[in-house]
């Protein structure tokens, strides 16, 4: 039970998820996601009346524990109100060496410290719809497992393979050595129109998206092979990151 408590205090759920090895998955329907990708539950959590909707995942882990209560008791567990009546904890999966990853991926997404995770399980779901085949997160970048991640991503972060890079930015240069050319996402002089770098042929690219507020930094733009923006008008200079990416993916996505 101890899994669902304090779901609200931020800070101490990113510290302990990870060091426990768990994460929260919140929803029917994302919980069933988190599942369908092979994920293995600790135990399910849900209000009284989603236990005839999730009868059958019950009965294929006989074994892992299920917490019934009324919807009332669940909040003061929680701290929160169920708006969607069911959640599970998580066994969170093994990490995904890089190099693996990166083996027969085209498209890739790189997250420098945004640390907003309503904006990371926006960046989540974009790049499942929009055909990129791996998202790398900085370390100092918020969790993709954290429960507002996963929410916002509607479980879309069990579909796209990910991995936390341990150097930032000298990882850049293991995607250079994999033959990826790295393409840094800020309004700086020199940067190229997005429709611009969409009409170049780059069999591997890396697109770095930089941190809400103060952007990319500085040793990330030198560590980039060119830097790229999206045009824009009615002198507006900047979108949402998760905004942004979105343009991004759908503009520099594999054309075959």
């Amino acid at each position: 039970m101890t899994d669902y408590t304090t779901l609200t205090d931020v800070h101490l759920r990113k510290l302990r998820e990870p060091e426990e090895g768990m994460y929260i998955a919140e929803s029917s329907r994302v919980l069933r996601r988190a599942l369908a990708a092979g994920h293995q539950p600790r135990s399910f959590f849900l209000a009284e009346k989603w236990l005839e909707d999730l009868e059958d995942v019950f009965q294929a882990y006989p074994d892992v524990p299920v917490f019934i209560g009324k919807a009332s008791l669940l909040e003061e567990i929680t701290g929160f109100h169920l708006h969607r009546g069911a959640m599970a904890a998580m066994h969170r999966p093994a990490p995904v060496p890089l190099e693996t990853l990166l083996a027969s991926a085209r498209r890739v997404a790189v997250l420098e410290d945004i640390v907003d995770h309503t904006n990371v399980g926006a960046i989540f779901r974009s790049a499942a719809a929009l055909g990129v085949d791996a998202v790398l997160v900085s370390p100092r970048c918020g969790d993709p497992l954290y429960r507002r991640s996963v929410r916002v991503s509607m479980g879309t972060v069990f579909q796209v393979p990910w991995a936390r890079l341990e150097s930032w930015p000298d990882d850049l240069f293991r995607l250079k050595e994999q033959g990826f050319t790295i393409a840094a996402m800020e309004l700086t002089e020199g940067a190229l129109d997005l429709d611009d770098l969409a009409t170049r042929e780059y069999s591997k690219l890396a697109l770095v998206l930089g941190t809400e507020g103060p952007g990319m930094s500085q040793d990330t733009l030198d560590a980039a092979d060119l830097a790229v923006k999206i045009p824009m008008r009615a002198g507006v200079d900047s979108l949402n990151v998760a905004a942004a990416s979105a343009v991004a993916f759908w503009e520099l996505r594999p054309r075959d």
